[in-house]
């Protein structure tokens, strides 16, 4: 059974995110919002080439900030672009950033009446964030904004890999343990 918190269930999976039967899934995208290699690329593959044309329309994204499109071909009927930080060992404001990505991606889903999310790792892939403290940094940046997204009743965290989704189960155990204390 996935934990509950604050009445959303949160979800660590092992999964393609493109497969994934949620109303959003978030794209770990790059500044221009061009289709990219990792998470990006296989979402644009699996989405049709009508993601990166729409995705042109929208003049980029800053690090830090999302922008949402139409989820096209995939089972998603959004995607959320987030643009994670690159990471500079965290001497340059990473986690603020990074927090910002997901912060930013759930107020999108609020504002859109979504129900559920999906997120891959952020900045986890070429951008080298370290995935334990990357999955520190979004577990925390989730739960806190919680409260401003009613919306949502189910986020999952689609994780690429074991290495990756033990990280995230680790960052979500962690804070059932410190909860429950």
């Amino acid at each position: 059974m996935e934990p509950t918190i604050g009445g959303v269930r949160i979800e660590v999976l092992q999964a393609d995110i493109t497969q994934l039967a949620v109303d959003a899934i978030v794209n770990a995208a790059n500044e221009s919002l061009a289709p990219g290699g990792g998470v990006c690329g296989a979402i644009h593959r699996a989405a049709g080439p009508q993601l990166a044309t729409e995705c042109a329309t929208l003049g980029g994204c800053a690090t830090g900030d999302a922008k949402i499109t139409r989820g096209y071909r995939l089972t998603a009927k959004h995607v959320i672009h987030a643009v994670g930080p690159v990471w500079h060992g965290g001497t340059r404001g990473e986690a603020d950033k990074l927090r910002s990505c997901y912060v930013r991606s759930l107020a999108l889903a609020q504002a859109n009446g979504l129900r559920s999310i999906a997120f891959p790792a952020i900045s986890c892939g070429i951008f080298g964030y370290p995935i334990e403290e990357a999955a520190r940094v979004a577990l925390s940046a989730v739960i806190d904004a919680l409260p401003r997204a009613p919306s949502i009743e189910r986020i999952v965290f689609a994780c690429f890999g074991s290495e990756t989704h033990d990280a995230f189960a680790r960052a979500l155990a962690e804070h059932q343990r410190r909860s429950a204390t």
